[in-house]
């Protein structure tokens, strides 16, 4: 990669060899053939940050307060196997790409154990943005900046201790944390929340779950523990069991799991929460088979993975009459364990109330606390992906 930087009133400081293959100012990712700056070839940009320069280039100059960059590709510059700038719906996602992000996960794993040596993303700074509660997701992706060797700026309830309590916009929320970080985490009470976001910042934003619209990292931790515990996703039979018309999770799963061959996806819920027409018919016009069923027994039966979700209270509003008419309706326990087959799985996103009673645990088909565990090697591997590419 050839790079050139011009400027007026310049500095010039050479280059060591141990840096790493990329330019990095405040938020700006120069990768080995393109920006993933947003939109912009070329910009002007703060000279405070972090400067990282490929191993070819030993120099560089740049204007104390404003600068241009151009990056020309070289005939030895390898092609990236893919460009990630943000993380927003499940269906982003080609079957490829979902391949080497496990791949990363799996690197990611190795890191962990030995967290306390990594320097990865030194100097980057993460920004939780959550407008609803969250326990394993917000926790999940602090841990991954941090076992990485980056920095976490947070805020646990931004709808109540926010600007947003002032009426504040998104938007305008957005271009201010920016400024102060170098990766955007958003969960939001709006479906949608998250593309606004993502189109109004000049830094990656990941969708850490919009309202009941989407949850892509959650799909993409949910498929990586079943190829981990399945060994396969091709042929894959799973019932997905709960609130599918407000759950996200699962709205997100179909989505991604429709990347496989020969699916078949059984739909358990109560009548008033049934999974939604666009999800069926995404799925129809991807080939998946899918059926509704109310015999979770019968479903489970036949099932390489029952992925059970929680009634969602907080989506009911004051219709509690429904939520109460809904609730416990199907409940995974020891029946439901006898009639799995060997090898299947019982996947949950969490939290639980009582949809999955407390004897299910000791069984190890049990799989939601890997489950849990298996979203913090994703997390690192998107992080990694977004701020440093490959």
């Amino acid at each position: 990669m050839a790079v050139s930087l011009h400027a007026s009133s310049r500095a010039s400081i050479n280059l060591d060899t141990d840096v790493k293959p990329s330019i990095y100012f405040k938020s700006h990712l120069f990768h080995n053939q393109h920006t993933t700056y947003k939109n912009r070839q070329a910009a002007c940009f703060s000279t405070k940050g972090i400067l990282r320069i490929d191993h070819s280039s030993k120099h560089f100059s740049f204007q104390r307060e404003c600068y241009s960059v151009d990056v020309k590709k070289s005939p030895t510059t390898t092609k990236s196997k893919f460009q990630l700038d943000d993380v927003i719906e499940a269906q982003q996602f080609e079957r490829d790409t979902l391949n080497d992000i496990f791949k990363v996960a799996r690197e990611m794993e190795s890191i962990e154990k030995n967290s306390s040596c990594s320097k990865i993303l030194d100097g980057f700074l993460m920004a939780t943005l959550f407008y609803e509660p969250s326990t394993r997701t917000r926790l999940s992706f602090e841990s991954a900046m941090k076992r990485l060797g980056g920095e976490v700026l947070t805020t646990e309830n931004a709808r109540e201790f926010s600007s947003a309590a002032k009426g504040e916009t998104l938007e305008d929320t957005i271009r201010t944390v920016e400024s102060y970080s170098d990766i955007i985490v958003l969960r939001h009470f709006e479906s949608g929340a998250a593309r606004r976001t993502a189109t109004t910042a000049n830094i990656p934003v990941i969708n850490a779950g919009d309202g009941p619209g989407q949850h892509p990292t959650q799909a993409l931790l949910d498929v990586y523990t079943i190829r981990r515990e399945i060994g396969s996703l091709d042929g894959l039979k799973l019932a997905l069991v709960g609130d599918l018309a407000n759950g996200r999770t699962v709205r997100s799963l179909a989505y991604l799991i429709a990347k496989y061959r020969d699916i078949k996806i059984y739909f358990v819920s109560p009548d008033v929460v049934k999974m939604k027409d666009d999800i069926k018919n995404y799925l129809t016009s991807m080939g998946v088979q899918w059926e509704e069923s109310t015999n979770l027994l019968e479903a489970a039966s036949n099932c390489d993975v029952i992925y059970q979700t929680r009634i969602q209270r907080e989506r009911f509003g004051e219709r509690i009459d429904l939520y109460e008419a809904a609730r416990g309706k199907y409940i995974v326990d020891k029946n439901v364990l006898n009639v799995m087959p060997k090898h299947a799985v019982v996947m949950h996103p969490l939290p639980r109330l009582d949809e999955i009673t407390l004897d299910v645990d000791s069984d190890p088909r049990a799989a939601y606390f890997r489950q849990a565990k298996n979203g913090l090697y994703i997390r690192m591997a998107l992080l990694k992906l977004l701020l440093l590419g490959w």
